[in-house]
């Protein structure tokens, strides 16, 4: 059984990454700083340490008590607005605290990572689908942020044998089907939850942040993921460079597009709401259009996404919300 060091294990993503590594069988420490997570949301099998990966201290007393296989990196700040606001605090806590992150991984020989990113490194893109190799300009300091941690972990690659694949998600969503954990942010900036807010409280108003974007109808376009499939993506990458294969990166995505009045259309659906909306002004760094093309990770890497209906996503994350919509405060 391998043991596997989910850092960021109490956040949104790591958290149904932890409860997935779990079910599958494997062993799961998580570390974590609490700064945006969740003690209530960690797997009760997962051993858990609170720190900063940014701490070389606090990772070395972890690497010395746990005999670590692998890393899945997923606690890097990831709100584009906020990135906007404070570049330097995304800069220090994404880019420095891969470094430190590698920097112990090489003193106690540890030789693979999965790393979450993101397709925010693409920034605009000027085709309908994005590729691996599609251009890469990042709008945001959080995008920029995870391109110099791609680079980052290319040349330590290079220069320490220090396998990674890099995971560019588009946009997780959803929740677990159990119901236990699900997607909960003090400043709540996705999609789907802001709009299952207001579902589960008709008092609130569903905020559209632009209307006139260059899409066919106004608002921007996403594709959207469910949580369970980005993780199943991870245990492959896992396996992908067990195997002996190349360092990489391969994109996230169900290769579907859907606007933001898409989804809005879609949550009603599913959960029989108004959901009173206005328009208000864009948010920085917000781009048209992001899609993925991933058939390189359906190709190497075997991953076949099992939510392939925006409504399945959707009803996952509505049933978390509604049963808890104050999230893992009681």
């Amino acid at each position: 059984m391998e043991t596997i060091l989910v850092a960021g294990g109490a956040g949104y993503i790591g958290s149904h990454m932890v409860y997935y590594l779990i079910d599958k069988g494997f062993d799961v420490v998580v570390a974590d700083n609490l700064s945006t997570g969740f003690r209530e949301s960690v797997h009760p099998k997962a051993r858990f340490y609170q720190g900063d990966t940014r701490d070389k201290t606090f990772l070395r007393k972890l690497f010395v008590k746990e005999q670590i296989d692998a890393v899945i990196h997923m606690d890097a700040y990831s709100i584009v607005p906020e990135s906007v606001e404070n570049p330097l605090k995304y800069f220090d806590n994404n880019v420095i605290g891969v470094i430190s992150l590698l920097e112990v991984m090489k003193e106690y020989g540890i030789k693979r990572i999965v790393f979450s990113t993101t397709a925010a490194v693409y920034g605009r893109s000027e085709s309908k689908y994005i590729l691996e190799d599609s251009s890469k300009n990042p709008i945001n300091p959080y995008g920029d942020s995870k391109l110099m941690m791609e680079r980052i972990m290319h040349w330590v690659d290079q220069s320490d044998g220090i396998k990674y694949v890099a995971l560019r998600y588009f946009n997780a969503a959803g929740a677990h089907p159990n119901g236990q954990i699900g997607e909960a942010h003090s400043n709540e900036t996705h999609l789907i939850p802001n709009i299952l807010k207001v579902a589960a409280d008709d008092s609130l108003m569903f905020h559209i942040y632009g209307n006139d974007y260059k899409t066919p109808d106004g608002t921007n376009v996403r594709d959207y993921i469910h949580i369970l499939d980005l993780a199943e993506a991870h245990i492959l990458a896992l396996e992908y460079m067990k195997s002996g294969n190349p360092s990489t990166a391969f994109n996230l995505g169900s290769n579907q597009g859907y606007s933001v009045k898409e989804i809005l259309d879609a949550t009603r659906e599913v959960t029989d709401k108004k959901i009173p909306t206005t328009i208000s002004p864009r948010r920085s760094g917000d781009p048209d259009v992001l899609v993925a093309d991933s058939k390189k990770a359906r190709e190497i890497l075997g991953w076949t996404p099992q939510y392939s209906d925006i409504k399945d996503i959707i009803r996952t994350a509505w049933n978390w919300h509604k049963n808890n919509p104050k999230g893992y405060i009681k």
